[in-house]
C-alpha cells in the first residue's frame, strides 16, 4: 500500500527507499521491518530503522 505514487500522466510508481534491501538482508531484523513496513501508508524510515 505505502509507497505508490501516480504521476501527471496516470503512470503508477512504486518508491522504496535504498536502505530498505539493507535492512530486509539482515536475517534477524527482516521479519520486523516488512511487518511494519506492510502497516505503513506512508513511508516512515525512522520507524523501520528501530524494528
Amino acid at each position: 500500500m505505502c509507497g505508490w505514487l501516480k504521476d501527471k500522466y496516470g503512470v503508477s510508481w512504486q518508491i522504496v527507499p535504498a536502505i530498505l534491501g539493507q535492512m530486509m538482508s539482515d536475517p534477524g531484523k527482516s521479519q520486523r521491518v516488512m511487518e511494519a513496513f506492510l502497516k505503513m501508508k506512508k513511508l516512515d524510515i525512522n520507524t523501520l530503522l528501530k524494528a
